[in-house]
């Protein structure tokens, strides 16, 4: 872990504990590919190592793979208009409805595409200057019976979820943010169709992420703010999987949400594993304390008045969410401010 993970990790547990609830540990785990050996054992030393517990068993994508195999299974047999229709007067229409009194053909709600990267890329642009790219929509419109076809030909091809088109039911997105406040998507210009099921057959971090909250009873969902935008396209999700019959998901709690400033580098990057960004390791190498790691991160969350050493469970009582969202500006963690813990 590094002082990024650190942070999120840390307004998590408190929010969690000072609401009186209870904290799952989750390793995403299911891009394979990318699982470094032992990743989970570190992240669950540094975790303990820092004063943050969990409770029930450590629960792994990889081990899940059934589960979201049954959520496509069920999200295959919806249209993007019963999914809408499931919303309510606010987001509903009757299937086929097109709100004007004609009738339209139905959406289907997962479809296959089978454009290469390089393929969107042309077709697009980044969305909003944060190097989103918004899929154009090339293979929504491709003739079933052909997309059929080249799928049953073994064409190489990706899962995408469809959401509304413009101005259609359910085409926007509003959730509350304990941090940044109302929050509004309209999904087909915010986000478009994106892949469920990648081209290598992995399950995306959009639907497993989707499908492992609502089936462990997540309520409280914390992470940085570079993921506000996948909150509209995971409600969606989430809406799919509850909507229809037989859905499994029928009894999902309310989820709160809180996105976190980033936290930079001095040079301005965001910190990662993928710039060698310091980490827990390095720090107890060299002989940092939990508790001036911790007071760090409580500083930069805007919980204590200076970066002092503190014991996690101390904080509990004083948390707040209005606290870390005084101030929504991103963090800069620069060699000064890592001087605290030498």
């Amino acid at each position: 872990m590094h002082l990024g993970n650190v942070y999120a990790a840390l307004a998590a547990w408190l929010g969690a504990r000072a609401s009186g609830g209870v904290v799952r540990l989750r390793i995403e785990d299911i891009d394979r590919p990318r699982v470094v050996a032992d990743a989970d054992r570190w992240i669950m030393d540094d975790l303990a190592w820092l004063g943050l517990d969990w409770d029930g068993p450590v629960v792994y994508q990889s081990q899940r793979e059934g589960l979201y195999r049954q959520a496509m299974e069920h999200l295959e047999g919806l249209s993007v208009e019963e999914v809408a229709a499931s919303l309510g007067p606010a987001g509903g229409a009757e299937t086929g409805d097109s709100g004007d009194g004609s009738k339209q053909d139905v959406q289907p709600l997962i479809y296959p595409c089978f454009c290469s990267r390089a393929d969107i890329r042309a077709a697009s642009a980044p969305n909003e200057g944060d190097g989103f790219i918004l899929y154009p929509g090339t293979c929504r419109g491709l003739d079933r019976a052909l997309a059929q076809e080249r799928v049953r030909e073994g064409r190489r091809h990706a899962w995408r979820i469809a959401v509304p088109g413009e101005g259609r039911p359910g085409s926007v997105c509003r959730f509350d943010d304990a941090v940044y406040g109302a929050q509004t998507f309209d999904l087909p210009h915010a986000l478009g169709d994106v892949v469920v099921v990648r081209s290598d057959g992995i399950v995306s971090y959009q639907l497993a992420v989707s499908v492992d909250d609502l089936e462990m009873g997540v309520n409280q969902v914390v992470r940085g703010r570079d993921l506000l935008r996948s909150t509209g396209i995971q409600l969606w999700i989430r809406q799919g999987l509850q909507a229809g019959a037989g859905g499994d998901f029928k009894q999902a709690q309310p989820v709160s949400w809180a996105h976190l400033p980033l936290v930079d580098g001095a040079d301005g990057r965001r910190l990662s594993k993928r710039f060698g960004s310091l980490d827990l390791g390095t720090l107890r190498d060299r002989g940092s304390s939990p508790q001036q790691v911790v007071g760090l991160c409580a500083w930069l969350l805007g919980l204590v008045p200076r970066a002092e050493p503190v014991e996690a469970a101390s904080l509990v009582e004083r948390f707040e969410w209005s606290a870390v969202a005084a101030d929504r500006q991103d963090r800069v963690v620069d060699e000064e401010l890592l001087s605290v813990l030498a």
